[in-house]
């Protein structure tokens, strides 16, 4: 053989060798990758008060086996649905404590972490999502849900955190706004009116309702899509607004949602973004957290290539956050924990599969933080 064909040859099997360690690490679960949990490693090697890394369960899930699995890997949580105003205050005159008191109940026993997600967002009640809703029914529900939300946790000592609006803007930097006819997926609170500056009132009064009546929480501006600027663009000035107004803002909020048909953690140049947009928060003063994570496999069937991608897309995302550490708070919440519910059945999102088997995603972000400490 010739030189040129022994390097060919060399590198074909630096290749294979790679790929094939790289994929026996993702899919094997030996004792030495299954020895230490998630909040075992942070523990041992993190600032526990600086780095954060927990799951969303559904206070459905409390009592089972997935909560079982969650108190095994984390010690920080959020609760999925059961502080919405969809659940705690669908209409005038309605109120709906039990699911809420049931995980506030949870957290108290097992010591655990928690951010409340009740933010003034497009996941409100159909009734507000009603044409003939008046400005002024707007606000009073508004008010009134948001009041007693923040006085029912201020004094609850598992709360850290509290998102206070959510999903703001459009991917195209416009207001997240509302639709005619009662539309599942709309911002209703918009039509309250815009400032002077042209900020939906909505947002500066969520802000001045919770400064008041949760003054012991750490507030979240918390938002969704990808690294879109024009978004986010006005995501951070809408946040320096309200602070130059005197609005107590702590902390920025990203909600992850991945999918494999949009590889924005395997793009590097996303991830470049991303991490700007983690520095951007830490030098104004604000907590950066990962509030939602997951991934969605569309492919029918979650492929050993496919699962290798999700883990990956959960790893970028920490392995960015945990560099950044040293210049603020970080957080990074899964969206669930168990594949195979509601109406994701067949979307492959999350870091337990339909029997509640440990995933290459789980595997990939305890990698994360050991490579990471």
């Amino acid at each position: 053989m010739t030189p040129t064909t022994d390097r060919k040859i060399l590198s074909l099997v630096l290749l294979f060798t790679f790929f094939s360690s790289t994929t026996y690490a993702y899919f094997r679960a030996p004792a030495q990758q299954d020895t230490l949990t998630i909040k075992q490693i942070l523990r041992n090697n993190y600032n526990t008060s600086r780095v954060y890394v927990g799951a969303t369960l559904n206070h459905k899930q409390l009592k089972t086996p997935v909560e079982e699995r969650f108190l095994k890997e984390f010690s920080y949580s959020t609760p999925e649905n059961c502080a919405k105003q969809t659940t705690v205050h669908p209409r005038p005159g309605v109120w709906n404590w039990a699911p809420l008191d049931a995980y506030l109940a949870f957290a108290e026993k097992n010591n655990i972490t928690l951010r409340i997600h009740g933010p003034i967002s497009p996941q409100a009640s159909q009734w507000t999502k009603t044409d003939t809703r008046t400005n002024e029914e707007l606000t009073q529900n508004l008010e009134e849900y948001l009041t007693a939300l923040c006085q029912k946790i201020n004094d609850n000592p598992n709360i850290k955190w509290m998102d206070v609006v959510n999903e703001t803007v459009s991917r195209d930097g416009e207001w997240f706004a509302e639709k005619p006819g009662n539309k599942k997926w709309e911002n209703p609170w918009k039509q309250i009116g815009l400032d002077a500056a042209g900020i939906p009132i909505y947002i500066s009064r969520a802000f001045e309702i919770a400064q008041k009546h949760a003054p012991k929480k750490s507030l979240v501006y918390n938002h969704h899509g990808g690294m879109e600027k024009k978004m986010w663009e006005r995501v951070k000035s809408t946040i320096l607004y309200l602070k130059s107004k005197g609005y107590r803002v702590d902390g920025l909020g990203w909600q992850g949602h991945l999918r494999s048909d949009q590889p924005l953690a395997l793009n590097k140049n996303s991830l470049a973004y991303f991490a700007e947009l983690v520095d951007w928060a830490h030098q104004n003063d604000l907590d950066f957290h990962v509030t939602e994570i997951d991934y969605k496999i569309w492919e029918e069937n979650a492929t050993p290539r496919a699962l290798k991608k999700q883990a990956d897309a959960y790893a970028n995302i920490l392995k960015v956050l945990l560099s950044k550490r040293d210049n603020g708070v970080v957080t990074y919440n899964t969206w669930g924990m168990k594949d195979g519910t509601g109406r994701h059945k067949k979307k492959k999102l999350f870091i337990f599969d339909e029997e509640l088997k440990p995933k290459p995603a789980l595997f990939a972000i305890r990698k994360a933080l050991e490579d990471s400490k």
